[in-house]
């Protein structure tokens, strides 16, 4: 966030408030560290390229910038960031008697300087002054000091930076007289409509305004325009979502129905339906998955980010955390072929799958570090590291995670694989085999190599397509009641090894379960606050999850229930989020209590039957 309120984009807060942002621990210190002027809180080093020197150049003097390294740098308080760069005031004080083609007698009527700024000051005690003399006096007091030139003109050259931490969901419709008149009055930007805001800016990304919809007066044109606007955005959607390739999006325009909740039941409805062809039936854009809302929300957001004057940096925070692993792949596509062309992308993400395996230089290891001072552990601040092979293995796992799935992929699977759900299950496992390990206890065997399934459906043509590698192959699989027949189809059948395949029913002794009722319910409790930050009224409990309904001894199903009644500004649930804090946060696996133990015990269970089928 400090980076971003360096020189932020019109959309970024460019807040710097001492009592949130300055080190708490230092904080009554502030006066007597800092008694001249403001901390700095935002120092950055540029290196200015050879056209932006000839622009310098051109302005104040060749040479009269002596270093193509420039400091930027914002105070606690300041409107604007601060340059320093290094000026020969010599070569400027020189330039500028050529440049108005000052005598000597004119130069010594001034005296000596050593600055512009004592130019400007001598110019202004003169009673008497040549032509030239106050054609120099006029430039300076239109443009400032050589210092204030360089100074404004390095900022106009400076990015801007837009930051995204969370990320608006389009609406599936809007009214469309309503959104006309939130637009004109400027409310559009208030937090409860910016779905509808950007359902205005899906129509313009489609090609099609409000505007246009709305003054076409002949319903050929209309129909066209609309047809058009959904061709458009379906082509340029499903580009970068390869999921499913059967889907369209269909823009429809149509007078409200009195039955449907305000403000859709009056006046003129704009709804965005996504199209199933094999299925032959199309849906609320609302209704679809949680991943296709943030993807089809965010290419639309982001793709006129490109259209920009000037450069950007983006600043995004943990992008795509409700999409898989493909999608995420997806995702870094999108990056690197839509908007990197056009501004620099820097995002930061615990998932494997957002890590470009393929360039690996431009990844960075962010980590807390700390000094011990005899039994005490102080912070020495956040450190961000070109060095990957960091000391911290929680901060390098999602590096490792992604060099493990790019040798996955190219060398396929490893002998002995066991498949899983998704990469949310690895997440879990490795967890409580980690902790099994610090106990001096047995953890899931290394030989073990985990693998995404994608689901029950998915296991008999990844073990048909392996079939010829001599692999081991074992499956640890959830269930659900529309699973049962499947799962019992496949231990009937011989795709798999007998006693290959087993589900967390099958361990837990239930109808229904999923890898998350490994922990008792306290410990996932605990996992859900921290990965979602849940504290006071919000905070969940055993009880809490247990008081669900309908009732249900899942988990999963508890936490689903739960987060729907959360207010906006929590995080939607997912199954990786939780997964991902937890690897992160190994010591909440590492107490005494009854809970974690018997968490543990469980886990146990569950890798020594798979520990076995190794001998």
């Amino acid at each position: 966030m400090a980076l971003a309120a360096l020189n932020p984009h019109a959309s970024t807060p460019a807040r710097l408030d001492k009592e949130r942002d300055y080190p708490r621990r230092l904080l009554t210190q502030y006066a007597e560290r800092h008694t001249d002027e403001d901390a700095v809180a935002i120092s950055t080093t540029w290196q200015l390229s050879a056209g932006e020197l000839a622009r310098v150049a051109a302005q104040v003097g060749k040479g009269v910038v002596t270093d193509e390294k420039v400091r930027i740098f914002r105070r606690y308080g300041s409107k604007q960031p601060e340059v320093e760069a290094d000026i020969d005031y010599s070569t400027a004080i020189k330039w500028l008697y050529g440049s108005f083609q000052l005598d000597e007698a004119e130069v010594s009527v001034i005296g000596p300087v050593g600055t512009t700024s004592q130019l400007i000051e001598k110019l202004n005690a003169l009673t008497s002054l040549s032509e030239r003399q106050q054609l120099l006096k006029a430039h300076l007091a239109k443009h400032g000091s050589v210092k204030t030139q360089v100074d404004n003109l390095i900022r106009s050259m400076l990015p801007k930076f837009m930051y995204f931490s969370s990320y608006d969901r389009m609406d599936g419709a809007i009214q469309l007289e309503q959104t006309r008149k939130l637009i004109a009055n400027e409310t559009i930007d208030q937090e409860q409509h910016k779905g509808k805001k950007l359902f205005a800016e899906f129509l313009s990304y489609a090609g099609v305004s409000i505007e246009d919809i709305t003054n076409e007066t002949t319903y050929e044109t209309f129909n066209a325009r609309l047809q058009a606007a959904s061709n458009n955005i379906t082509d340029q959607i499903l580009e970068y979502w390869t999921q499913n390739p059967d889907l369209s999006v269909n823009v429809r325009v149509e007078q409200a129905r009195s039955g449907d909740p305000e403000p859709l039941n009056a006046g003129t409805i704009a709804w965005a339906r996504i199209n199933n062809a094999l299925h032959r039936v199309d849906t609320p854009f609302s209704e679809r998955s949680a991943g296709f809302v943030w993807f089809f929300s965010f290419l639309v957001k982001f793709a006129q980010v490109k259209d920009e004057d000037t450069p950007v940096v983006l600043l995004l925070d943990e992008p795509g955390l409700t999409l898989h692993g493909k999608a995420q792949a997806d995702l870094l596509r999108f990056f690197d072929e839509k908007l990197a062309p056009h501004h620099q992308i820097v995002f930061s993400t615990h998932s494997p799958f957002m890590v470009p395996a393929d360039d690996l230089a431009s990844v960075r290891i962010v980590e807390d570090q700390i000094e011990m001072k005899g039994p005490r552990r102080l912070p020495l601040g956040t450190k961000v590291r070109s060095d990957v092979l960091s000391r911290d293995p929680d901060t390098i796992f999602p590096l490792q995670g992604a060099l493990g799935y790019e040798i996955s992929q190219s060398l396929f699977v490893g002998k002995h694989t066991l498949l899983v759900e998704g990469p949310g299950d690895i997440l879990y496992i490795q967890a409580l085999s980690d902790a099994l390990k610090r106990r001096g206890r047995v953890g899931l065997d290394q030989k073990w190599t985990m693998c995404p399934a994608g689901g029950i459906d998915k296991i008999r043509p990844f073990i048909s397509l392996f079939s010829g590698n001599e692999l081991q192959v074992a499956v640890l699989s959830d269930e659900a009641n529309g699973d049962k027949r499947k799962i019992d189809d496949m231990k009937r059948s011989a795709v798999l090894r007998a006693g290959h395949l087993y589900t967390m029913a099958d361990f837990l002794e239930r109808p229904e379960a999923d890898i998350e009722d490994m922990f008792e319910p306290e410990v996932f409790a605990s996992i859900l606050n921290g990965a979602y930050g849940l504290e006071d009224a919000n905070k969940i409990t055993k009880d809490r999850l247990a008081s669900t309904t309908p009732p249900t001894a899942r988990l999963v199903k508890q936490a689903d229930a739960l987060f729907a009644l959360m207010p906006a500004t929590v995080a939607e649930f997912d199954h990786y989020t939780p997964a991902s804090w937890l690897i992160r946060n190994p010591k909440l696996l590492d107490g005494k209590g009854q809970p974690v133990t018997a968490t543990l015990d469980r886990a146990q269970k569950v890798f020594d039957v798979y520990n076995n089928l190794l001998t």
